[in-house]
C-alpha cells in the first residue's frame, strides 16, 4: 500500500499529517509513504526527522495587501502556481499511490487536486472550526473531509462531499493522566490552585505582559496559587527582567518560569487553569487533558480561526474567551481571582472540555482510511 499525504507552512498542518502517517503505519506495517510540501517550510526539517521521505513542490500564497514587496510575491506566487500542476503530477506518477490524504498548506492545494484527478482516491483532513482557504477549494474535489470539529460544515458546501467528524490527534502523553497530586510532585509544587500558562514555542506577547503582572499580584499577595509559565523565544530577552526587577525568583515551591515548556503532558495534568492561544492542537490537547481555559485566540491568523476555535470550548461552558483587543492585565487577573475563589465552576468547566475530547481519534481516522483503500481496490 502507497500513501501520499501532503501538507505545510506550519506545525498545526503537519503534525496532523505526520499523526496519520504514524496511525496507518501500525495498522498497515508494510505501507509505504510520502509526503509532498514545501522545500522552505516546517516540513522540510519536520518530516524527514520523523524518518518519511519528502519530495517538495514550490507553492506560496497570495498576500491580499497591497504593497510594492507583496507585488513582488505575488508575482513569485504566481510563477509557482503556473508549474504546480507539472510538479504535481510528477510526485503522483513518480510514487503512484493508492490514496492521498491533504492536511492543509499551501503545499496540499495542487497535490491533492491532482491526486484527485487523476482518479486517485483522495481525502482532507481539517484542524480549525474555520477552514482554511486550501481545504475549503479541495472540498469540492475529494472523496471524504475528516473535521476537528463539526462546526467548520458552516463554512464548507457539504453537498460537495462525505465527511465525519474525526477529532484531531493529540501527543502521546496526553490522554495517559497522571493525577494532579502526582504531576504537581513531579513538578515540586504543594496541592495549591495551579496555573499554566504558555503562548508556543515563540510566545505570545499579550500573553507574556498580562502573566509578568499575574505573577507580581499573586505571589505579591501571598496566594496559593502555584504557576508555570512558558514565554517562548519572543520573551527570552524580557520576561526574565521582569520577574528579576520584581524579586520574583523564576523557580521555586510555587514557580517554574521557562523559555519552552518540555513536559507538557506533565503540566497540563498539574494544572486547574489554563491560559493560552487557541490553535487546534493547543484546545484538543485542553480537551483530551479535560482542563478549564482562558483562551486569548491570535488575532492575525487566517480567517481569524482561532476565534472560531475558542468559541467551540466558550459556547460547551469549558473556557472563557477573550479577544485580544479587550485584553488588560487587570481584566485576566480579575478572570483568574474570579476561578481561584470558585472551584466548583472550575470542575464544571474542566468536565465540559473533557466532554468534547472524542476518544476514538484514531479509529474514526483509521476507518476514513479504510474507506479509500477500498474504492482503490485495495
Amino acid at each position: 500500500m502507497r500513501v501520499l499525504i501532503s501538507c505545510g507552512g506550519t506545525g498545526g498542518h503537519i503534525n496532523p499529517g505526520l499523526a496519520i502517517a504514524d496511525m496507518i503505519k501500525s495498522k498497515y506495517p508494510d505501507a509505504e509513504f510520502l509526503f509532498a510540501g514545501t522545500p522552505n517550510g516546517m516540513e522540510a526539517k519536520l518530516v524527514p526527522k520523523a524518518g518519511y521521505r519528502l519530495e517538495t513542490i514550490k507553492v506560496a500564497g497570495f498576500q491580499r495587501k497591497i504593497s510594492i514587496e507583496n507585488i513582488g510575491r505575488n508575482a513569485k506566487a504566481l510563477a509557482y502556481l503556473a508549474s504546480s500542476g507539472k510538479r504535481a503530477k510528477e510526485i503522483i506518477s513518480d510514487f503512484k499511490p493508492d490514496i492521498a490524504i491533504g492536511t492543509g498548506g499551501y503545499a496540499a492545494g495542487p497535490v491533492i487536486r491532482k491526486a484527485a484527478r487523476m482518479g486517485v482516491p483522495t481525502a482532507i483532513h481539517e484542524q480549525n472550526a474555520y477552514p482554511g482557504v486550501t481545504n475549503r477549494l479541495l472540498s469540492k474535489e475529494v472523496d471524504y473531509v475528516m473535521l476537528t470539529v463539526k462546526e467548520a460544515l458552516d463554512f464548507m458546501d457539504k453537498s460537495k462531499f462525505e465527511y465525519s467528524v474525526t477529532g484531531l490527534p493529540v501527543r502521546s502523553g496526553i490522554s495517559t493522566k497522571l493525577t494532579k497530586s502526582e504531576a504537581r510532585r513531579k513538578l515540586g509544587f504543594n496541592d495549591d490552585f495551579t496555573i499554566l500558562s504558555f503562548g508556543g514555542s515563540l510566545g505570545a506577547g499579550c500573553i507574556n505582559e498580562t502573566m509578568t503582572e499575574a505573577i507580581k499580584w499573586h505571589h505579591g499577595r501571598g496566594l496559593n496559587i502555584n504557576h508555570i509559565h512558558g514565554y517562548g523565544g519572543m520573551g527570552r530577552d524580557t520576561f526574565p527582567q521582569a520577574m528579576k526587577a520584581a524579586g520574583i525568583p523564576l523557580k521555586s515551591s510555587r514557580l517554574r518560569i521557562t523559555e519552552y515548556i518540555n513536559d507538557m503532558d506533565v503540566c497540563l495534568a498539574a494544572a486547574d487553569l489554563v491560559i493560552c492561544r487557541s490553535g487546534a492542537s493547543t484546545l484538543a490537547e485542553l480537551e483530551a487533558a479535560g482542563k478549564a481555559s482562558i483562551l486569548i485566540p491570535s488575532p492575525i491568523v487566517a480567517g481569524n480561526h482561532q476565534y472560531h476555535n475558542a468559541m467551540v470550548l466558550g459556547r460547551a461552558g469549558a473556557a472563557e474567551v477573550i479577544e485580544q483587543k479587550d485584553v488588560t492585565s487587570d481584566k485576566i487577573i480579575s478572570e483568574i481571582e474570579k476561578l481561584y475563589n470558585a472551584p466548583d465552576k472550575v470542575e464544571i468547566m474542566s468536565e465540559s472540555a473533557a466532554a468534547l475530547h472524542l476518544k476514538d481519534t484514531n479509529d474514526r481516522i483509521l476507518a476514513v482510511v479504510d474507506k479509500l483503500l477500498k474504492k482503490s481496490g485495495k
